[in-house]
């Protein structure tokens, strides 16, 4: 009889454990119960949720900073769900190829003058160390 008393407390434990915390509702504390979710996350959440609540998993990946397909699943698995919803990797835009984004991060570097930056004052510096 004890040991059934014990097992049924054990049990209710490890259900709340695993309570499905929605993104869209959830205060920082409740977040932060999400294995995987902690303060800094829980504040990227909370600023992108400034803007609206999270239509899907899509929408929330694109939102939140450092969140892609693969924490997306780990937090689904850890009880995050977004609209009530658990993360469905099929639902997701496919994802631009390597090469394409690490073009775009050097086009967007050379529009902005960042990319020639660097080896310019690399260059000043040696004039200026050879005069």
């Amino acid at each position: 009889m004890f040991r059934q008393l014990i097992a049924i407390a054990l049990a209710a434990f490890a259900l709340n454990a695993f309570a499905a915390v929605d993104i869209n509702r959830a205060s920082r504390a409740e977040l932060e119960t999400v294995k995987g979710v902690g303060p800094g996350l829980s504040a990227k959440i909370l600023k992108a949720r400034e803007a609206g609540d999270f239509k899907d998993w899509a929408d929330m990946v694109q939102r939140v900073p450092g969140v892609g397909a693969g924490s997306a699943g780990k937090l689904s698995k850890a009880g995050l769900t977004v609209g009530g919803a658990e993360f469905d990797a099929s639902k997701l835009p496919p994802a631009a190829p390597k090469q394409a984004r690490q073009r775009k991060s050097e086009g967007e570097a050379a529009a902005t003058g960042e990319a020639g930056a660097k080896p310019a004052r690399k260059a000043a510096r040696k004039e200026k160390a050879e005069s």
